[in-house]
């Protein structure tokens, strides 16, 4: 560490502890040159996780905007906020756990579906049709035919589906 006033590389840490939020090192130390005690911090390197766009773009990651994705899809739907925020973070977490710098904008997309469809179905075919850019029917079918299946195999015997 260079020394601010002499600029010469030559010090002896005199005390080092956890700062107050535990999140860097503090240092103090002594220029063996000018005998200057300063005060450093280490903190580990936050290198943000970057989203690749369809574009081929590169933003920064942005769990508000994951969020702002999945109200809108579960607009007027009884689904707490509690619940979205905290699936938010699950997406956040599992881009951060599964991609080292970079994620692309399709793997969040299927992430948040996921996390949809354990919430709400309709939620889950909001998102879907607009993440997916459906065209006609049959694809808004084929999104909803295997959730469609899972509740005829939940339904008890001899129950009427759909009344």
């Amino acid at each position: 560490m260079k020394c601010p006033r002499c600029k010469q590389d030559n010090d002896r840490v005199v005390d080092s502890r956890a700062a107050a939020d535990g999140g860097a090192i503090r240092r103090r130390r002594e220029c063996l040159q000018c005998f200057l005690r300063y005060t450093t911090y280490e903190r580990v390197e936050d290198t943000p996780l970057r989203v690749i766009k369809k574009s081929g773009e590169r933003v920064r990651f942005e769990r508000e905007r994951v969020l702002a994705g999945m109200m809108r899809a579960c607009e007027k739907l009884p689904v707490a906020t509690e619940d979205l925020e905290q699936a938010a973070a699950r997406v956040e977490a599992r881009c951060q756990e599964e991609h080292d710098r970079e994620v692309p904008s399709s793997v969040i997309g299927a992430l948040v579906m996921e996390e949809l469809k354990k919430l709400n179905h309709v939620a889950y075919v909001r998102f879907a049709s607009v993440y997916r850019e459906f065209k006609d029917v049959s694809q808004f079918l084929d999104a909803l035919n295997p959730i469609l299946e899972t509740q005829r195999g939940a339904a008890p015997p001899g129950a009427k589906h759909g009344a």
